[in-house]
């Protein structure tokens, strides 16, 4: 098995280095990483600037672009090859409900989805990489319980087998403390914290974007409420954002406006 990592933390980031030790002794594993924190780049590709990809002392190569940047050129030109599985993380913090929307870290795995290449995005759900190594494990665990699947779509044994994307969540906690897997949907945030302005030295006002808000929507059946009861977390991902409910509507919307009807 052949694995690319990624992350949005950055190449020197403890996550991403304690996923790579972890699945290095299963697989031939490459990582592509972006040079500086990219948090909240979603899927965002630099079109109007050159990428430039240097060797670090550790083996792995870093982009000056951001997650998406790294996967895509990586996938079409820079690695040779076509992996069976792209990885992203493990993220200094959850990426739950609405922070897939805007997460560096769901955007390298959603870009290698977009390729026809399963991917996993891997987030601890609080920041500080308390027990990084049991996430690792547990993200190793998880790649080896899906490695037959992988591996059927990577040589293309049965065409009607589709890709898929999955966000992963750990909780910061001990091994013996995890009480195990769920598959959850995603929940929901409020709103964010407030803009924070500063003043510049040159009297100009500066604005910060405030943190994410408190879950709004962290019910039973949801990522919130799976972490919080200390499990792991799987959600299957998509990309379609199309409101399929509310099709008719807007197609019966499109004829009057055909007919000329207010």
């Amino acid at each position: 098995m052949k694995i690319l990592i990624c992350n949005d933390d950055g190449y020197q980031a403890p996550g991403i280095m304690a996923l790579y030790e972890a699945l290095k002794s299963i697989a031939d594993v490459e990582v592509v990483a972006p040079e500086q924190n990219n948090s909240a780049k979603s899927n965002a590709l630099t079109l109007h600037s050159p990428l430039y990809v240097h060797p670090a002392a550790n083996g792995f190569r870093y982009v000056n672009g951001t997650p998406a940047d790294c996967v895509h050129i990586a996938l079409t030109g820079l690695l040779g090859y076509r992996p069976d599985l792209v990885v992203s993380g493990i993220n200094n913090g959850a990426n739950m409900g609405d922070d897939t929307i805007y997460s560096g870290t769901v955007g390298a795995a959603m870009e290698a989805y977009l390729f026809g290449i399963p991917a996993i995005a891997f987030s601890q759900t609080e920041k500080g990489w308390a027990h990084i190594d049991v996430a690792a494990q547990r993200a190793r665990d998880l790649v080896l319980q899906l490695a037959p699947s992988i591996e059927v779509l990577a040589h293309g044994v049965l065409p009607t087998i589709a890709p898929w994307l999955l966000n992963v969540n750990i909780p910061n906690l001990p091994n013996d403390q995890i009480k195990g897997v769920k598959v959850a949907r995603l929940g929901r945030r409020h709103a964010a914290e407030r803009v924070i302005t500063q003043t510049s030295p040159r009297g100009e006002t500066m604005y910060w974007i405030g943190s994410a808000g408190p879950a709004k929507d962290d019910g039973e059946g949801t990522d919130f409420h799976a972490t919080k009861q200390g499990f792991v977390c799987i959600t299957p991902l998509q990309v379609d954002l199309t409101d399929h409910e509310r099709l008719p509507y807007w197609a019966q919307t499109a004829a009057r406006l055909t007919q000329g009807q207010p």
